[in-house]
């Protein structure tokens, strides 16, 4: 409890002829009895603060960038009217900058034995679960010269999830995989494909597709077409590592790998494709496994809302022998990592051939559009130093991704803005041409 009114006292007081009061509190009490009897009046008719009843209700989950609004209920059981300043407290990262004194600040009034509801409203700046802090209430007798303050424990948590703003380009890929399930059909059998139909043979087919079971049984030559095959196993494999807290666009490497792979999660599920999610840098940091394909996403955002990039260099085989536990069977295994040569050729490559010879991989990256306009940039001598520097990083980013071709590896290279749809169309790829 805080007495705030000492000051205003002292400045009221100061308007006195000098000599006529003693600076001690003993002499203003003596000298103005009837000021000190309307102060103390004005603290004791000031409603206390501690007997106060504080409960929460309202959002518990966010996207990053939506707002959320928390509703504070305040129940006054004293005689005496609640008249007060309040601040709700939580964390810096919960509001846009500059608007948090604004937002978290209360003035309320509450007659004796009724309640009244305020609501404060966050606008989170970062992913995470945002805790409040404390509410501090400041209680004012009638005349505002004193005041009791007191805070209270009142809590509740809001989970901030990622934004998925690559949503945009669901419905154009759902298209496209409706037109892939309809009227697409291969003539070669793969390992992601299934029977389709039977169909007249007609010149340009590929021999290799004639059925003699079925030509022997009917006047014209038949042959046999195939469709991409459902229920597969599709695996996204998560680097949380140090090279995922590299900032691309004012945002970390990791947010936009998380939001490619919640568009390829939403595509793959309703595809009828299993998709589980594996986060890791030295060990697992988030596991998401078995949910059906109505749960899934929700299951996948959940995970990814507190996951944050660890400064550690990822464990290769750590990470390997974690996504060959997690798909036992054929799948396709989704690596949203770096192409920066150090950690592809000495992490890596040493240990791709156990992903490659038994799954279907594929390896995501977030590339750096800066570095792109660097390499165009000339008009003087700084400018073509940092094309030439742009255009060596380019050429070794283009190296590292031919060597993963050449085992095998299907690469997607893209800007955060692309990656999301360009990771989709690989996908898309690769189950048209049978692969998954």
């Amino acid at each position: 409890m805080a007495l705030t009114g000492r000051s205003a006292l002292i400045a009221a007081l100061g308007s006195l002829p000098i000599g006529i009061w003693d600076p001690s509190w003993t002499g203003i009490l003596a000298v103005n009895a009837p000021l000190a009897v309307a102060l103390a009046c004005d603290f004791a008719l000031a409603a206390p603060v501690r007997r106060l009843g504080l409960t929460r209700s309202g959002d518990t989950t966010a996207r990053l960038g939506d707002p959320a609004d928390i509703t504070l209920t305040i129940t006054n059981p004293s005689g005496r009217p609640l008249r007060a300043h309040l601040r709700d407290a939580w964390p810096p990262s919960s509001w846009q900058p500059g608007t948090e004194t604004e937002a978290s600040r209360h003035h309320l009034a509450v007659p004796p034995g009724e309640r009244r509801r305020i609501t404060t409203r966050l606008r989170p700046t970062r992913r995470g679960d945002h805790h409040t802090d404390r509410v501090t209430i400041r209680s004012f007798g009638p005349l505002g010269l004193f005041s009791r303050q007191g805070t209270h424990k009142v809590p509740w948590t809001v989970r901030v999830l990622p934004p998925f703003t690559s949503r945009k380009h669901l419905p154009s890929k759902l298209a496209r995989l409706r037109e892939l399930d309809g009227r697409t059909s291969v003539l070669t059998r793969g390992e992601g494909t299934e029977f389709d139909s039977l169909r007249e043979y007609v010149p340009g087919d590929d021999t290799r597709s004639i059925d003699w079971r079925a030509t022997a049984r009917h006047s014209t030559v038949a042959v046999r077409t195939w469709r991409p095959e459902r229920d597969r196993h599709i695996v996204l494999v998560l680097d949380t590592g140090r090279t995922s807290a590299g900032r691309v666009d004012d945002a970390p490497r990791l947010d936009a790998s998380m939001d490619a792979a919640l568009l390829l999660a939403a595509l793959a599920s309703r595809a009828g494709d299993r998709v589980d999610l594996l986060a890791y840098d030295r060990r697992v940091r988030a596991l998401v496994q078995g949910r059906t394909a109505r749960d899934v996403l929700p299951s996948l955002v959940n995970a990814m809302a507190t996951l944050e990039p660890e400064l550690v260099e990822t464990n290769a085989r750590g990470l390997t022998a974690a996504a060959l536990r997690t798909a036992p069977r054929r799948s396709l295994i989704v690596l949203l990592t770096t192409l920066d040569a150090s950690p592809v050729e000495e992490g890596l490559l040493p240990v791709l051939p156990q992903l490659t010879q038994r799954h279907t991989v594929l390896v995501a990256s977030v590339a750096d559009p800066h570095i792109a306009r660097m390499a165009t940039s000339r008009g003087n001598v700084d400018a073509v130093y940092e094309a030439a520097a742009a255009a060596q990083a380019q050429t070794e980013r283009h190296r590292t991704a031919e060597q993963l071709r050449r085992r095998g590896v299907t690469v997607v290279d893209a800007t955060p803005e692309e990656l999301a749809p360009a990771l989709a169309d690989a996908y898309l790829a690769l189950k048209a041409a049978g692969r998954l």
